[in-house]
């Protein structure tokens, strides 16, 4: 795992958290696994900060923890329920598991970390080039919105692929399995925003 990586998976603690609820709540990594359909080992690696977690293995974890997805990226949440947060004091996660860099597709960062049990969850997010065999589908409950802010990408979902350049923008059930990837050889920035009932 590259040594930046490491350093910010142990800087957002989410491994560490997760273990940490998971442990009050009286929870064994099979009780979690049962849950959530996720692997012990994956969940071993998550909680150890060898894996991090994409989104929507977050979601489903955070689920069955009993907190929304911010919980994991807030520090110090302001009492008027409003959050800021600038430029420098984003926290990003890259979807990285060791040995396995080629196989992720995106990276993302917490456009508002400091308020807690949020309704939704904005990210910004950095979409990797890839071909149509690298593609790894995801689903978790809830919907989503997507917004191009530079490059071009393809959504693929439902049997359907859509393809999305700036300032296009895409809403859609997150239930439905689902993928994306950049086009043109090209990073694809777009905001991402979260909808996850508990």
């Amino acid at each position: 795992m590259p040594k930046e990586l490491e350093e910010e998976l142990r800087a957002l603690e989410i491994g560490k958290n997760i273990r940490k609820l998971r442990m009050q709540k009286g929870l064994t990594l099979r009780n979690v696994s049962d849950d959530t359909g996720l692997s012990k080992p994956l969940l071993s690696q998550i909680e150890n900060d060898i894996a991090a977690p994409p989104i929507a293995t977050l979601l489903k974890i955070s689920r069955t923890l009993g907190v929304d997805i911010g919980y994991f990226f807030q520090r110090n949440p302001d009492p008027d329920r409003i959050s800021v947060v600038r430029r420098n004091e984003q926290r990003e996660v890259m979807r990285l598991i060791r040995g396995r860099e080629a196989k992720v597709g995106y990276r993302y960062e917490s456009l508002a970390h400091s308020m807690p049990d949020k309704q939704m969850e904005p990210f910004l997010v950095e979409i990797e080039p890839r071909s149509e065999e690298e593609l790894t589908f995801y689903n978790h409950r809830g919907e989503e919105f997507l917004y191009v802010l530079s490059g071009s990408m393809e959504f693929r979902g439902a049997e359907q692929v859509i393809k999305l350049g700036p300032g296009d923008s895409l809403y859609f059930d997150s239930e439905i399995l689902h993928a994306v990837r950049g086009l043109g050889g090209k990073k694809v920035r777009a905001i991402a925003v979260i909808f996850a009932p508990k």
